[in-house]
């Protein structure tokens, strides 16, 4: 579909119901618009996700512009310089990475490490998006990512992008939701924003 059809979608989809049905129907079903033509591959790249991290291939998402082949809300499309935004929906998985950011909290409580102010900003954004039961590797602080989760998370994506795995040329980078309701009230969410944007005049 293109972006102008997309956008003709929301502005009709003037209740929750039909904002959460677009969400459910164009951004997480299908198959995204970089594996257009290429299912086996879209299959395989999630399956490749799903055993690193024990979970089920139908727990790994592609998302953002790579899913639609544009960016409604930024106006933008997909391109090489896009990245390839994946989220993994898994409670188990989850819990896991919280009680290792948690031990890591006691020990700034403790004041047994310290972060700096900048990157003191950085944690303070993470855990706006934690309390919505997003977990975003990205936003931690970088003696976080290093400490905790370099060798799990950043260097297994780091392995599936640039022409590694079966998703191409692009940079891959993912995130991780508690579980699927979570991920459902964010992205609604997204496209309720965007929804009163292009139809508040």
């Amino acid at each position: 579909m293109t972006e102008e059809e997309i956008k003709e979608i929301i502005k009709r989809a003037d209740t929750f119901e039909k904002r959460l049905i677009f969400t459910q129907k164009y951004l997480f079903h299908g198959i995204p618009e970089v594996f257009r033509n290429r299912e086996d591959d879209y299959f395989e790249f999630r399956n490749r996700i799903a055993n690193k991290f024990n979970v089920g291939f139908h727990e790994v998402f592609i998302v953002g512009s790579a899913k639609l082949g544009f960016s409604y809300f930024k106006g933008t499309q997909f391109n090489y310089d896009s990245d390839i935004d994946v989220v993994i929906v898994n409670e188990k998985l989850f819990e896991t990475f919280y009680l290792k950011i948690s031990d890591y909290q006691y020990q700034l409580d403790r004041q047994q490490r310290t972060v700096a102010l900048r990157e003191l900003n950085i944690y303070n954004k993470f855990l706006k998006y934690l309390v919505k039961g997003w977990m975003r590797p990205d936003k931690l602080p970088t003696s976080f990512q290093v400490d905790l989760l370099k060798s799990e998370w950043f260097n297994f994506f780091e392995s599936l992008s640039y022409n590694r795995s079966e998703v191409g040329n692009y940079k891959v980078s993912a995130g991780l939701f508690k579980n699927y309701d979570y991920l459902e009230k964010y992205y609604t969410k997204s496209v309720e924003d965007y929804y009163y944007s292009i139809t508040k005049n």
